[in-house]
């Protein structure tokens, strides 16, 4: 049977892990998020029907205020510029009345549509200038590339569906269009608003199922886009958490600097009881300071005979103890107080020492 190898390594670069959370942070910050524009502007075509709608009465009542104003006072304008400047500032006053509230309900929901996709973040990534975009080679690329054909056929899409809702409205309505001259002033503008409302409503839908199509693919093309490789989750693991070899040192330096710390505090002990090998510990008790001795050292092997030979040349007296000495370095650490069924053997073992340096004086 013929034998087939394969080098793993070839596929160590692949990015076929999901993005980790520190990643998709460095994205966001970024300004590389999922979202899709369909989706504020169906929402935005679907708000101006409703706005429309609901506004119908406001809209057509200030319509009608501004037509007869300006069928009254064309029949009487002389041609001045004061009179032509009145009309001039009417009509804007009443555009603004119009359409206000519909720029200032496109504006709550142009935001709307954002958080809702993306949250409340703010990034400045995206307008520095990249080399990158005037490089032909890469805008060539960005041309034909799949999401340039995405966004194109989906362009293609929209106009085409919308014309043609479009065509089929202004179809089903040809009857009245041509009578609409016919009606009164309120009437017409109540049916045109009418209209629009209906076939404002049907694209707002439409729009809307297509923002949802496109947000499903700008998502899954996000997720794709972050993906990353097992080499680079481990670099990022390594960075986080630094690397072995690393955090091995520092823990080596710690425990240097413990011990340097230990062997100052030796100095400092009134007694060194040992096991006589194996264990040291060094016991201070200052009665104005401490409500019971403490441990200020402690250690065994080679670091219980630095403990002595600190001891020895600082004077502090050395007592052999064995069975006490496993006990104090099996329950206390350094810094704390000894517990409380050892308070008799050591207080025996101070008071020795005591008696000693009084001899000794």
């Amino acid at each position: 049977m013929a034998e087939y190898r394969m080098n793993l390594q070839l596929f160590a670069g692949e990015k076929t892990e999901p993005a980790t959370p520190r990643r998709r942070e460095e994205a966001r910050k970024k300004g590389q998020v999922a979202k899709s524009g369909e989706v504020g502007t169906a929402l935005m075509v679907l708000t101006g029907v409703l706005l429309l709608n609901a506004l119908a009465p406001y809209i057509g009542r200030h319509l009608r205020e501004t037509v007869q104003y300006f069928l009254e006072n064309m029949a009487h304008w002389e041609g001045d510029f004061l009179g032509f400047q009145q009309m001039f500032l009417f009509g804007l006053a009443k555009l603004g009345l119009i359409v206000g509230p519909i720029l200032l309900g496109f504006l709550a929901v142009g935001f709307f549509s954002q958080a809702m996709q993306v949250g409340f973040f703010a990034s400045s990534e995206p307008l520095l200038p990249k080399f990158s975009r005037i490089n032909p080679i890469e805008g060539f690329k960005r041309i034909f590339s799949k999401r340039a054909l995405v966004e194109f056929a989906k362009s293609v899409a929209k106009v085409m569906l919308v014309g043609y809702l479009v065509y089929k409205h202004v179809r089903s309505n040809l009857e009245w269009f041509p009578q609409i001259s016919l009606f009164s002033l309120g009437d017409s503008i109540d049916l045109i608003i009418s209209s629009i409302y209906r076939l404002g409503l049907q694209v707002g839908l439409f729009l809307l199922i297509i923002a949802a199509a496109d947000y499903w693919w700008q998502r899954r093309e996000f997720e794709e886009s972050i993906k990353m490789s097992k080499e680079e989750i481990k670099e990022e693991y390594k960075q986080m958490e630094g690397d072995p070899q690393v955090r091995s040192r520092i823990r080596q330096r710690q425990r240097q600097m413990a011990a340097q710390r230990m062997m100052h505090a030796v100095p400092t002990a009134d007694v060194i009881i040992t096991n006589p090998t194996h264990y040291a510990i060094a016991i201070s008790y200052k009665p104005e300071e401490m409500s019971a001795p403490q441990v200020v050292a402690k250690g065994m092997g080679l670091i219980a005979q630095r403990i002595k030979e600190e001891g020895k040349k600082y004077g502090v007296a050395t007592v052999e103890n064995p069975e006490l000495a496993q006990a104090l370095y099996k329950t206390t650490d350094i810094g704390q107080e000894i517990p409380v069924d050892l308070y008799p053997a050591v207080a025996e073992v101070l008071a020795f020492v005591y008696r000693l340096k009084k001899k000794t004086v």
